[in-house]
């Protein structure tokens, strides 16, 4: 697949809401500091104007974030979790705005969770994992920072989480934003999910996106994800069409950003 459009399309905080189309959509999941900004700037080649924000504090995203690729499908970008600071109903009101969305039957076709290669699975991750089996919901399992580890322990870290997961090889893919490896086996896994892009010339699907939306969607700071570790993304979007209301934050754990090794 070879990205050539890219439009931020809308946000939406109730999992009910209208979507901006009738695209396929793909969705993407993580703790709050695994690198999924950096990485969807990285897959849609928005390196230089940031498309997903980027900063040093965790916990950003509040809504569920549409951008549509290629006039193709729609990348989704839930709300990382972890790093709880907010009070435990507004924890469950973002749980519930994830779950449901996921469980729509007009919802995603699969799904891309994102684990950090150098720790271990949290119980967040595998709680979200074990919802996506029960949806029977295709899941890909990036592993992120490949570039953080040297090759061998690189290696033992795959098998490792490969295993503690119960996933098949096949199932994982391991991602640097920082050298783009990776990039080209997760745009084709994405495409196998979505199909191949409309014929030009071809009748375009229902719901055309906002135009103009996203262009101009730049890192503040400019810093890397992978230094500050935490993602910031469209928290700020506008408040129509199912949107949340600004000063909302909506997180789901409370794990510390080194979790204990899983047995």
């Amino acid at each position: 697949m070879k990205v050539q459009k890219v439009e931020f399309s809308g946000s939406m905080a109730d999992a009910a809401a209208p979507f901006p189309g009738s695209l396929p959509q793909v969705a993407f999941s993580g703790r709050s500091n695994v690198g999924k900004s950096s990485l969807i700037n990285v897959l849609l080649q928005r390196t230089r104007k940031k498309l997903a924000h980027v900063s040093g504090r965790p916990g950003k995203t509040q809504l569920l974030n549409f951008y549509r690729v290629n006039d193709q499908f729609f990348l989704v970008d839930l709300p990382g979790f972890g790093f709880a600071r907010a009070p435990k109903p507004v924890r469950d009101g973002w749980k519930k705005l994830v779950e449901d969305y996921l469980a729509r039957p007009d919802g995603p076709r699969g799904a891309v969770h994102l684990l950090d290669i150098r720790h271990d699975p949290t119980e967040g991750d595998r709680e979200m994992l074990d919802y996506l089996t029960g949806l029977a919901l295709p899941t890909l399992v990036v592993l992120t920072k490949v570039d953080k580890v040297t090759k061998t322990h690189r290696v033992r870290r795959v098998k490792a989480i490969t295993k503690a997961l119960g996933l098949d090889p096949e199932q994982v893919v391991e991602f640097s934003s920082l050298t783009g490896e990776g990039r080209e086996d997760l745009l084709g896994a994405v495409e196998g999910l979505v199909g191949p892009p409309p014929a030009e010339g071809g009748e375009m699907p229902e719901g055309e996106a906002t135009e103009g939306e996203g262009a101009g969607l730049e890192d503040e700071d400019g810093a890397p994800e992978d230094e500050g570790d935490a993602p910031e993304d469209r928290g700020d979007a506008p408040e129509d069409g199912g949107k949340a209301p600004e000063g909302e934050s909506l997180e789901l754990d409370g794990e510390s950003p080194d979790p204990a090794v899983a047995p």
